[in-house]
């Protein structure tokens, strides 16, 4: 029978790539992971490690297997999580994924919410774009994650649930001169994540040019500091403005929708304790933030 240890270990080797990164992570010896690995092959039947130089990697059954390990593990986790806060919150672990500009405002603030509410519930980050932290959330790893869209588009599918948290509005950054988009049709442009960089460019066209991007990043600050040093202009939101405001940048917000930032939880409400804390955490903490704007 395949134990919940023996995926434990695959999952961490297809992780790391791997077996001594994994064994040191999971506080094994390397002999005692690579017994637990041949005795997973000798039970499934299948190859799932190939030698390449020195290192390893997965084959295709293994990568399978991996897969369907992560969401097990994940679902194991979650429901013990559930379960040790089940009684008073009094105990236990509540994961939270989500993107930058939340990750450096929104997030601490909501942090010592639920530190002082639940001072035992110990809150696990991630710092990950909104569709891997969707994924994560599918697969049972986290318990809420932090996503953003620039329109009202369609509901979220296969159970995921969604809770309105706070409006981002958008800003110009530039280092002194031009206030609007199309003063800028002739400058150059910085682009954020992809999905940045698509609003971007949909919002110049809207203005009647394609911005030249010359730069990409979707480190917040870094966008900053190149504008500072006059090596181009961008756009970028409240909250990012917030967390981080260089003094050499004008920021000028725009008359464009503002981006929504969401909670996303996962299954049939209501949801568990201690999810259902995290969110209350955020709510209030959204309520905070929105009204003091950057």
């Amino acid at each position: 029978m395949v134990t919940l240890v023996q995926l434990r270990v695959l999952e961490a080797v297809r992780r790391h790539g791997s077996v001594t990164a994994a064994a040191k992570e999971l506080s094994y010896t390397q002999p005692s992971l690579s017994h637990h690995l041949s005795r997973l092959e000798a039970q499934t039947g299948a190859q799932l490690l190939q030698r390449v130089g020195r290192g390893i990697r997965l084959t295709e059954a293994g990568r399978l297997l991996a897969d369907r390990a992560a969401e097990i593990i994940g679902r194991v986790d979650s429901a013990s999580a559930e379960l040790s806060t089940l009684v008073g919150l009094n105990a236990g672990r509540v994961r939270l994924a989500g993107f930058g500009s939340v990750m450096s405002s929104l997030v601490p603030e909501a942090g010592a919410v639920l530190a002082r509410r639940h001072p035992a519930l110990e809150l696990g980050l991630t710092d990950t774009h909104p569709e891997e932290a969707l994924e994560l959330l599918r697969a049972g790893q986290i318990d809420v994650a932090l996503i953003f869209r620039y329109d009202e588009t369609a509901p979220e599918e296969d159970g995921v649930r969604l809770i309105h948290l706070l409006d981002d509005p958008l800003f110009l950054l530039t280092n002194g001169g031009g206030a609007t988009l199309a003063e800028h049709r002739d400058s150059s442009w910085i682009g954020g994540c992809e999905r940045c960089r698509g609003h971007l460019v949909e919002l110049c066209e809207q203005a009647g040019f394609s911005p030249r991007l010359v730069s990409t990043t979707d480190d917040m600050v870094v966008m900053q500091s190149l504008v500072a040093a006059g090596m181009g202009v961008t756009t970028i939101p409240g909250l990012a403005l917030q967390a981080h405001r260089h003094p050499a940048i004008s920021a000028t917000r725009l008359v464009v929708p503002p981006r929504q930032i969401y909670a996303a939880t996962y299954g049939d409400p209501p949801d568990p304790p201690a999810t259902a804390a995290l969110v209350a955490a955020l709510t209030d903490a959204a309520s905070t933030i929105e009204s003091a704007g950057p």
